[in-house]
């Protein structure tokens, strides 16, 4: 009997099997299943990760290939240009198909969904994506002008979500093909060597699917309790710390979502903590959205009237201040907190960036630089978003408000009550 032709299933910001809609696709075609992860540093828009993130990635691409080798399939590791890498494959194994879930937020992922399909049609290979699982993903098909028309929708995205179908459980099984080339991921120097700096990350996370299903379920099962009000306490341990579970896609925003509204139907003492938490899942779509339709937002202020600002140009403050020798005491038990664990209590993110940039008046690109370094949970849109939002050249209403186009005066109102109401939420990605 012929072997039926493999499917390849490109893994990106999306490092799970459960809740992961191109792979229950290609698992159900019942082919062979060949997952493939490509390091892509040189496609046009593409920020290189910092030393933090890429860290996490290294050990969150062990946990994937583990959990796929259980189900009797591989995960391919290439580097290059991921066009060019995925197409080659394509021919390397006469793969019929190539599945991918759509992440549309940084302007490179959208053009890869583009080009990757073009390239996979020329190879003869069908292209099949499936929209990524989050909570309230710009739709370029609804024709939505510009920021403040995407932001609108957005709102009743969010709404929305409970009534779509629940998060799909993980492939039971798996068929996969051997003797496929991959690079070893010691190859790729993700991981400080020398110096080995990462002692303190490894002390504090495991990063992973089944580490972050854990971590979900005991937060919902003890630590949502009083998260309204424990989440602005940096002296307690009231937060989700699910953030970088969420930056690298070991866990969906849908999985978060009905699983804390289930816990909310059995437990309706904690529907206003768990409202809260939801809140703040919320700010971080309202980041990526605005990184959709403003690529620049890492480089150039939302608004422009922060273009002439006079920042101070003072290295020996910046370095004080990355090293935790301001001798303000919140301040530097923070930074040291960063560079150990590779995160910061929310409420203490926005003291320490306050303090540089509307006290050392330094550009707050430089701090937003220094946490995309540090941070393993740097995400592409909430970083800048919330550096800007901080120094106040970022999201306002009236600014959003102010690119509206629309006829209705009645909807523009409408528009931006809703806005102003979203913005409200706070400024960490997710606590």
């Amino acid at each position: 009997m012929k072997t039926p032709r493999p499917a390849i299933v490109w893994f990106r910001d999306d490092l799970r099997l459960s809740d992961h809609p191109a792979l229950h696709a290609a698992a159900k075609a019942q082919s062979p299943v060949v997952g493939i992860y490509v390091l892509d540093e040189r496609a046009p828009g593409v920020r290189p990760l910092g030393g933090a993130s890429r860290w996490w990635l290294a050990q969150s691409l062990r946990a994937l290939q583990a959990t796929l080798a259980e189900r009797g399939a591989s995960l391919v590791l290439r580097r290059g240009p991921a066009m060019s890498v995925i197409a080659g494959l394509a021919c390397e194994i006469d793969a019929w198909a190539v599945y991918w879930n759509e992440i549309v937020q940084a302007p490179h992922q959208r053009v890869a969904d583009q080009l990757a399909a073009a390239l996979a049609r020329s190879m003869s290979p069908r292209t099949i994506s499936r929209r990524s699982p989050g909570r309230a993903e710009p739709d370029p098909q609804q024709g939505e002008p510009g920021p403040a028309g995407v932001h609108t929708v957005s709102g009743r995205r969010v709404q929305s979500l409970g009534d779509r179908p629940k998060p799909l459980p993980a492939p039971k099984k798996l068929t996969g093909i051997s003797d496929i080339a991959s690079d070893a991921l010691e190859d790729w120097h993700l991981e400080p060597a020398k110096p080995d700096w990462a002692g303190g990350l490894r002390e504090t996370w495991q990063p992973g699917e089944v580490s972050a299903q854990a971590q979900l379920k005991a937060f919902l099962a003890n630590g949502v309790t009083g998260y309204s009000g424990d989440r602005d306490r940096p002296d307690r341990d009231g937060t989700s710390r699910l953030s970088p579970h969420l930056r690298f896609g070991e866990i969906s925003p849908r999985q978060i979502w009905h699983a804390a509204k289930f816990a909310a139907a059995e437990h309706p003492r904690l529907s206003s903590d768990i409202d809260k938490f939801l809140s703040e899942l919320g700010w971080r779509e309202f980041c990526r959205h605005l990184l959709y339709d403003v690529p620049d937002l890492t480089t150039n202020n939302l608004q422009a009237s922060f273009d002439a600002f006079p920042w101070k140009r003072d290295d020996e403050s910046l370095r004080a201040w990355q090293r935790g020798q301001t001798g303000y005491p919140i301040v530097d038990a923070g930074m040291r907190e960063l560079w150990h664990t590779g995160v910061m209590h929310n409420r203490v993110r926005m003291v320490v960036a306050s303090f540089l940039v509307k006290h050392l008046l330094i550009d707050w690109r430089e701090g937003e630089q220094w946490f995309w370094d540090t941070l393993v949970d740097a995400d592409a849109g909430s970083n800048p978003a919330n550096w800007q939002w901080v120094a106040g050249s970022g999201a306002r209403c009236c600014a959003v408000f102010s690119r509206i186009q629309s006829d209705s005066c009645r909807a523009r109102n409408s528009i931006r009550r809703r806005l102003c109401q979203a913005l409200g939420t706070g400024v960490e990605a997710i606590a």
